[in-house]
């Protein structure tokens, strides 16, 4: 959905774009560096620091953005260049939920973490499924583009700017109340508390990753169901490769 806005942001960096040309920087290096920046996010989000890993992810999201602008400006846009950056997002967003999942390796040390040392921010199983969602939207959009011959399958409820957005604002509102404002919400109502206890969903990080990953899982079937409406039955009779 956001992604509508994409053409307005690239205006209002096009001219970033041009000064960082001019340095003689390339596309591809930012894109490289935005992983070593993801790198460093999720080392600190392992080592319990959600605002600091919050800020480098963040600096990974305006990197992503530099190396379009750049690419744009020095006319170096290229289909090996969008290729290595979309493959480059993906390790980007694995290393982010990888620290995630592995944190807080000193909650010890967090006087607000309500839980015992080993807990992490996501439990593995609703990190996996929401990495995987991700993965396979995109992969989905891929599939369509070069098997299925469109043009574009950018369909679907939630692209990866939304799913970006529920990370941060789950991120935020894990680090900066003093309590576990999501165990607060649903304390009053002990059926709903008992049932979120036992899907192992019990601090808002886990939650607003679990929407992402649902949305992710929605968003493969909207466009699996675009594809096939676009391109038609062309196959029939040949059988399909598995």
């Amino acid at each position: 959905m956001l992604g509508s806005l994409r053409e307005r942001y690239q205006r209002v960096m096009a001219p970033v774009g041009k000064a960082i040309a001019r340095t003689g920087i390339t596309p591809n290096m930012i894109t490289g560096l935005t992983v070593l920046v993801a790198l460093v996010s999720a080392w600190f989000f392992a080592l319990g620091d959600l605002i600091i890993g919050l800020l480098f992810m963040i600096l990974t999201v305006v990197l992503d953005m530099f190396d379009g602008a750049v690419a744009r400006a020095a006319g170096l846009a290229s289909k090996f260049g969008a290729t290595f950056d979309h493959t480059l997002d993906r390790y980007a967003e694995f290393l982010f939920m990888l620290g995630l999942m592995m944190g807080p390796i000193n909650a010890v040390m967090i006087s607000w973490w309500p839980y015992n040392v080993g807990d992490s921010f996501i439990p593995w199983f609703w990190g996996f499924f929401t990495l995987f969602g991700m993965i396979m939207a995109s992969f989905t959009r891929a599939k369509a583009e070069s098997v299925g011959g469109m043009e574009s399958c950018t369909v679907g409820i939630a692209e990866r700017q939304e799913k970006l957005i529920l990370t941060i604002a789950g991120i935020l509102l894990l680090a900066i109340p003093s309590t576990n404002i999501w165990i607060d919400v649903l304390t009053p109502i002990p059926v709903l508390l008992d049932f979120f206890v036992i899907l192992d969903i019990t601090n808002v990080l886990t939650l607003c990753i679990v929407i992402a990953g649902v949305l992710s899982h929605i968003t493969v079937a909207q466009r699996l169901r675009y594809a096939k409406k676009m391109i038609g039955a062309t196959d029939q009779g040949e059988g399909s490769d598995v």
